[in-house]
């Protein structure tokens, strides 16, 4: 039975464990937290435009069993802002600078969202020091939403209300709620840093890159093997916009098909935040990974 998170952690440490920096190619710093000992090394990519303090139900528990790491990419929580275009390559790159300096591996990489191609591309790039990728609700190019007219429409309304939400405070008002079910401490770095207007630059940043990113990795496929890849997909339907998450949950099923050892898991109460709403499938599918 996977323990509650709140049975874990001392009172004078962080729920993440000990920070520390790395430093990227050109000096930038990257922060970066670690918990626990022992292989595999668990490395968790966020979504986009947001910090490590998304994983406050998932790392702590595995840290309980072997060594988890939580990062910020660059423009979020206390790593150093990037002046170039957050490409794929560009943060696949971040997190190889990353990966390099806890070691050999081996690793099993866990992204969200957009988080999920970063760690694709990187699993791909060195898949000798990779055990295993876990995809919680990751942003699937074979979802044909993505590249429809209404999708730039969205991408240009968040332009353009992103950062007035930010300035007003509604963007930390409406969207840390869901993030304040993890350890006080988490939720309190989560709120801080997640809902500024840093974070909703950093963001858009990000966002500008999206669509043509997606496009080359549906254009120009690749595998990755026969490394063992979970699918988790969020497959609770919303009040609205049924067929937008009922699209991304058949990409879901169609990216999980193609992979030699994939594996198609759903997240029957959850929708986009599966690390919120159901942490236990994510920890359950790293540890089967760990003990196949």
């Amino acid at each position: 039975m996977i323990e509650s998170v709140a049975q874990h952690g001392r009172s004078d440490e962080h729920s993440f464990g000990a920070s520390a920096f790395v430093a990227a190619d050109d000096g930038r710093r990257l922060h970066y937290m670690v918990r626990g000992a022992g292989e595999p090394t668990v490395v968790f990519e966020s979504g986009m435009g947001f910090s490590r303090s998304t994983w406050g139900l998932v790392q702590p528990v595995i840290g309980e069993r072997m060594r988890a790491v939580v990062y910020d990419r660059a423009g979020t929580g206390r790593s150093d802002d990037d002046p170039r275009p957050r490409t794929l390559e560009r943060m696949v790159s971040d997190l190889d600078v990353l990966l390099r300096e806890l070691g050999k591996g081996p690793f099993i990489l866990v992204g969200h969202s957009w988080g999920g191609p970063i760690v694709r591309v990187a699993a791909a790039a060195n898949p000798a020091r990779v055990q295993g990728v876990v995809l919680v609700d990751q942003s699937d190019e074979n979802c044909e939403l993505y590249f429809a007219p209404s999708a730039e429409k969205r991408y240009a309304s968040t332009r353009v209300l992103m950062p007035v939400l930010a300035r007003s405070g509604l963007y930390r008002l409406l969207g840390s709620r869901a993030g304040a079910a993890q350890p006080a401490d988490i939720a309190a770095d989560h709120r801080g840093e997640d809902f500024t207007v840093r974070a909703a630059r950093t963001l858009l940043a990000e966002q500008d890159q999206f669509g043509a990113e997606l496009r080359r990795l549906r254009d120009q496929p690749f595998g990755l093997g026969a490394l063992d890849i979970s699918v988790i997909s969020g497959t609770k339907m919303p009040r609205l916009d049924k067929s937008a998450r009922a699209a991304l949950i058949a990409a879901h099923r169609h990216t999980a098909a193609t992979f030699r050892n994939g594996r198609f898991v759903e997240a029957t109460r959850s929708g986009h935040f599966v690390m919120f709403t159901e942490p236990e499938l994510i920890v359950e599918e790293i540890l089967r990974m760990v003990s196949p």
